[in-house]
C-alpha cells in the first residue's frame, strides 16, 4: 500500500492524496464572475486534469465570498482580500506537481503571478 498526504483541499478523494500521484492546482480568472461562473469553468478544469491522472487540490473557495466572511478577514487585518486569496492559493501551490491554466489567465493578475511562481520553482505548467 502506498503513503498517503492529508489535504483538506483535495477534490474528490476525501482529504487523501496518494504519495505517488500527481497534484495540480487551477488557476483561472475570477474577479468579475460569479461563483457560479467560476465553478463551471472550474469543473471542466478538474475533469480535464482527473482524466490525464491528476489530483486536483481546490483553491477556489466560495465561503469566502459571503459577507460574514469579509468581515472576519477585515476583523484580522486583511486589508486588500485578493491578496489574502492569492496568498492561500500559492500556499498550496506548494503541494502541486503542476498548475492548470484557463483560458484569460493572462489577462488577470492573481493568474499571472501564480504563473510567474509556477515557472520560477519549476512546477509544470497545463494550458486549457
Amino acid at each position: 500500500m502506498g503513503s498517503f498526504i492529508m489535504s483538506s483541499n483535495c477534490i474528490g478523494k476525501e482529504g487523501l492524496i496518494m504519495a505517488s500521484s500527481k497534484v495540480a492546482m487551477i488557476s483561472q480568472p475570477m474577479s468579475g464572475k460569479t461563483p457560479d461562473e467560476i465553478k463551471f469553468v472550474r469543473d471542466q478544469a478538474v475533469e480535464a486534469l482527473t482524466a490525464k491522472g491528476y489530483v486536483v487540490i481546490n483553491t477556489f473557495f466560495p465561503s469566502d465570498w459571503e459577507d460574514s466572511k469579509k468581515d472576519e478577514l477585515e476583523r484580522h487585518g486583511v486589508k486588500n482580500q485578493s491578496i489574502a486569496f492569492l496568498g492561500r492559493a500559492i500556499a498550496l501551490m506548494s503541494q502541486c506537481d503542476a498548475v492548470y491554466f484557463c483560458y484569460g489567465w493572462e489577462n488577470a493578475r492573481g493568474c499571472i503571478i501564480e504563473h510567474d511562481v509556477a515557472q520560477t520553482y519549476g512546477l509544470e505548467i497545463l494550458y486549457e
